[in-house]
């Protein structure tokens, strides 16, 4: 009789976790129970409906770089599966993925629906059972083995896999931090920037390759694409200060400024020589219509107009007070922040079960033996670009093992 196995939550990590378990123990009988009528939901709507799968950094070294929480111990985790294991586990089951510019990886079908196709067809053909509206309302260490309790009943299992996900809320914790788990408390991670009230919104779907993103009175400091939304400020440069900040964010009570540059590739000496050194080439060309580096018009019109330059000036007569202000908001713009936008199903939570209470060669508890975690579950998460995928892989692959 092989063992009897529950995973607790059908996500990505719950998928992963289930076929791992059963590659590793044919004999086992494994069930995925998921609370809602959805399965892998997070999968579907990732990357804009396309399914960010992993990021295209092979080297563990800096892979773990990506994460604000969890570097140490995922340093262990990327030795037993990475991303080059995931690539492989994909293509060898027909979902070839292709790397895009910034090195995020999708299936090559552009469609997250590959994906979940993929992991539908893998549990399907394992055996392994998926049971939709089943929450588990109690979860009971037995000697040995443990009891789940459902709304009208009760079913023994050997082994236990927890990937519920992250909770908004510390209380979402009470069941695991009853079985002796220290929980770190939740906060939002990966959200845009709130500017209630604020011109730049008028500019919204306006994105910009390179940003610069600083969060005054904090060391928060991250370069990548801004984008410019309805609520304010989005984008991976925004996306991964709020990663990195997400404690430091939530004690400010999400009221801050942020200090933008839109010429991070210039120090400010070397933005005022620039403008000497070009001056001739400018000379006659109106300011409005002669953008001398390559930003957006709409965002470059706005900036002259907010601090009050008319575009109508030629470049040889702009004084020099007026070109100070203009070295001024290409480098340092200044933007207030009151709140966050988070989106439910897609973003990630900072917190969740202590880190050193899992050991991460084999995410097993180290409170309850038999019981083994993956996924968002844990106090770890990674910022845009694939890697929470890639940690949902790598931590349910090895919850999987059971060993």
């Amino acid at each position: 009789m092989g063992l009897k196995v529950a995973v607790i939550g059908g996500g990505a990590a719950g998928f992963f976790a289930a076929i791992s378990c059963k590659t590793h123990h044919p004999n086992a009988s494994v069930t995925i129970f998921e609370k809602s009528d959805k399965l892998l939901a997070k999968v579907k709507i990732s990357g804009g409906g396309r399914c960010n799968v992993t990021h295209a950094c092979f080297n563990n070294s800096q892979l773990v770089k990506f994460y604000p929480r969890g570097e140490k111990q995922l340093k262990k985790l990327f030795n037993h599966f990475t991303t080059t294991d995931t690539v492989t586990w994909y293509e060898e089951r027909g979902v070839k993925l292709k790397t895009e510019d910034d090195n995020r990886m999708f299936p090559i079908t552009n469609n997250s629906q590959t994906i979940i196709d993929c992991l539908m067809d893998e549990v399907s053909q394992l055996g392994v059972q998926v049971k939709t509206k089943s929450p588990v309302i109690g979860l009971k260490p037995l000697e040995p083995g443990f009891r789940l309790s459902f709304k009208t009943s009760e079913q023994d299992f050997d082994r236990v896999i927890i990937a519920s996900g992250g909770s908004p809320k510390r209380t979402g914790f009470d069941w695991l931090e009853a079985l002796g788990h220290d929980i770190v408390s939740p906060v939002p991670s990966l959200f845009t920037f709130n500017m209630p009230g604020n011109s730049i919104k008028k500019l919204m779907g306006l994105a910009v390759q390179n940003a610069q993103v600083k969060v005054q009175g904090t060391k928060l400091v991250q370069l990548g694409p801004l984008l410019i939304t309805h609520w304010g400020m989005s984008g991976p440069a925004i996306l991964k200060t709020s990663a990195w900040g997400a404690r430091s964010l939530q004690d400010l009570n999400y009221d801050f400024t942020a200090q933008i540059s839109w010429l991070p590739q210039y120090k400010e000496n070397e933005l005022r020589d620039w403008f000497t050194g070009n001056k001739n080439d400018l000379s006659k060309r109106k300011i409005k219509n002669k953008n001398p580096f390559q930003l957006p018009s709409r965002l470059w019109e706005y900036l002259l107009d907010k601090i009050e330059i008319d575009g109508e000036l030629a470049w040889q007569d702009l004084p020099k007070k007026a070109l100070n202000r203009l070295i001024n908001v290409l480098l340092n713009d200044t933007y207030p922040v009151k709140g966050k936008t988070t989106f439910k199903e897609e973003f990630v939570t900072a917190g969740g079960i202590a880190l050193s209470n899992v050991d991460f060669n084999t995410m097993q508890s180290r409170k309850c033996a038999g019981l083994f975690f993956a996924g968002e579950v844990l106090d770890v998460d990674g910022v845009t670009g694939g890697f929470n995928f890639q940690a949902a892989w790598s931590t349910g692959f090895v919850a999987g093992k059971l060993s």
